[in-house]
């Protein structure tokens, strides 16, 4: 009987990795994501790590002299390129195992039960190797018998340069010395409160949390808790999900490059992100009847405050994008305030199904009956082939005054014709 085999394989500082891939200069450099409107830091490279500045760093604090001195680049989150370079990693993950789980854009779990008769090690070896080939990403590959154990592997394996990105736990003669290495914060699946409660217990690390007695887990950190150090104990509880679950609500917003005022800016703004979201729950096979739209204030800023919601519902569920943003139109018109500066405006799609089970009506037909499904195929077609947004609706607007601040987006290599790589021979 083959026993139970897991590997993690995570892309290595991920956001910054992709820019590095077609940006051959800042390969060594240390290198920043911001996040929306350029606020703080959310991703950074190991070499920016390595000078003392963290994750959640507001990008202007930090000192000029130091980026300066060490070359530091800075670039806006390019979502665009980040969730093509994804696709394309887990499409290569998927010619090393039929099952295959994805976590995270930049992780996923790999079911190797079966492969007893390869050396996983290499196995794992070989996966990190085509996936740079194939993308120019760098990744960690960590093996275990648990999903658990196999993100302690990865774990190890990104920080010890002798493991050369792959460590495989699931036999290591050493597996109590890697979990002593591991502090309780680090654990997948413990938190921050979690970890204060242990380490006021005297469990500082993994290999401690095995030999708790399972009544006190269970007592502590519930039937979860409990499944968590059975899994570090080497038995499998938390199976992989193949089967991504369709969202039962789909938010889409940002917020404001500029503060704004005028009722016309917040429609637009509306419904572009009504575009966003009904072309996600397309992607789906899904249909929605309940759209909420909400804006709000800067909370932050010495100014009059408001912020305010309402819902709409359709006669009939839909995924014809003009018939939420009509509507999200009508409750724009019933909850705007003029006379603030408004941060953000934001729909959210709820009461989602698959297509299959929409209701049918007597009286007039449904989104599936008529010409609106064909028309948003052949948008979204369109659009797929030539690149996003090259169909949109006029009620976006054009100029878009409205939009996040992006001053240091790098281009869509990858999505866009226009901003394919050039490569010149000297």
């Amino acid at each position: 009987m083959s026993k139970n085999t897991v590997a993690l394989v995570d892309c290595n500082s991920f956001y910054a990795s992709c820019e590095k891939v077609f940006n051959p200069d800042i390969e060594n450099k240390p290198v920043g994501i911001l996040s929306n409107n350029d606020g703080i830091i959310v991703a950074l490279s190991k070499e920016l790590k390595e000078l003392g500045i963290s994750r959640g760093t507001p990008g202007f604090k930090i000192n000029k002299r130091l980026i300066k001195e060490n070359d530091i680049k800075m670039f806006s989150s390019n979502y665009t390129l980040y969730g093509d370079m994804s696709t394309r990693v887990m499409n290569t993950l998927s010619m090393f195992t039929p099952d295959l789980e994805i976590y995270s854009i930049d992780e996923a779990f790999l079911a190797l039960s079966g492969f007893d008769h390869l050396n996983l090690t290499d196995y794992g070896k070989q996966i990190k190797k085509t996936v740079w080939q194939h993308t120019g990403l760098p990744v960690s590959v960590g093996i275990g018998p648990t999903k658990t154990l196999a993100k302690i592997a990865n774990r190890f394996a990104k920080k010890h340069n002798f493991a050369e990105g792959v460590f495989d736990i699931t036999d290591h003669p050493d597996r109590d010395k890697v979990l002593r290495w591991v502090e309780v914060e680090h654990i997948w699946g413990v938190g921050r409160q979690y970890a204060k409660m242990l380490r006021r217990n005297g469990i500082v690390n993994a290999y401690e949390l095995t030999q708790i007695p399972d009544k006190w887990i269970q007592k502590k950190m519930t039937i979860v808790g409990l499944r968590m150090v059975k899994e570090l104990r080497g038995i499998s509880c938390i199976d992989l999900e193949m089967d991504i679950k369709p969202k039962k609500e789909i938010v889409s917003s940002k917020s404001f490059g500029n503060p704004v005022t005028d009722l016309q800016d917040l429609m637009e703004a509306a419904s572009e992100y009504c575009s966003v979201a009904v072309k996600k729950l397309r992607s789906e096979n899904q249909v929605a009847s309940l759209i909420i739209v909400f804006l709000t204030t800067n909370r932050f800023k010495n100014e009059p405050q408001y912020a305010n919601y309402a819902r709409a519902r359709l006669p009939l569920p839909s995924g014809y994008t003009p018939d939420f943003i009509h509507a999200a139109n009508r409750i724009l018109k019933k909850i705007y305030r003029p006379g603030y500066k408004y941060k953000k405006v934001g729909v959210m799609l709820a009461d989602i199904m698959h297509q299959s089970k929409a209701p049918l009506d007597f009286f007039q037909p449904t989104y599936l009956d008529d010409n609106r499904k064909v028309i948003m195929d052949c948008m979204d077609d369109i659009n797929e082939k030539m690149g996003s947004h090259q169909l949109t609706y006029a009620s976006a607007g054009i100029k878009k005054p409205w939009q996040m601040k992006r001053r240091q987006l790098t281009p869509s290599y990858t999505t866009s014709w226009e901003h394919i790589p050039v490569v010149k021979a000297i």
